[in-house]
C-alpha cells in the first residue's frame, strides 16, 4: 500500500549525491539534517532511514523533490543503489506481498 517514489535521476559530484524524484517531500523551505541533529517531519523521517543505512552519510538536505546527501568516502554503485532503494520505497506503508 502506498506509492513508490520514482527516481528520475541521480548525480554524483565527489562526496555529494543528488537524487531527483517525482514526489515532493517538503514545501519551499529546505531541511538540513546531519548525524546527531533533531529530525522532524517527513524530511526527518527520510533522513533517519538514510542515516540508518550505515553508509557513512553525514549530511542530508531535502528540498521539495530533491534529496542531497554527503558521504565523505564518495559514492559507488552499491551505496547509490541503497540510497535510491530507501528513497524509492519511502512512501510505501506495506511492502508488496512478494517482498
Amino acid at each position: 500500500m502506498g506509492q513508490d517514489v520514482i527516481i528520475k535521476n541521480t548525480v554524483t559530484m565527489g562526496d555529494v549525491l543528488m537524487v531527483d524524484t517525482d514526489r515532493s517531500f517538503t514545501g519551499q523551505d529546505g531541511h538540513v539534517m546531519s548525524t546527531g541533529s533533531d529530525l522532524h517531519g517527513v524530511p526527518g523521517m527520510l533522513a533517519e532511514r538514510l542515516f540508518a543505512l550505515d553508509l557513512g552519510i553525514d549530511y542530508v538536505y531535502v528540498l521539495q523533490n530533491t534529496v542531497t546527501l554527503r558521504r565523505p568516502q564518495g559514492w559507488d554503485e552499491e551505496s547509490t543503489t541503497a540510497v535510491t532503494d530507501v528513497t524509492g520505497s519511502f512512501l510505501r506503508y506495506y511492502p508488496d506481498e512478494e517482498e
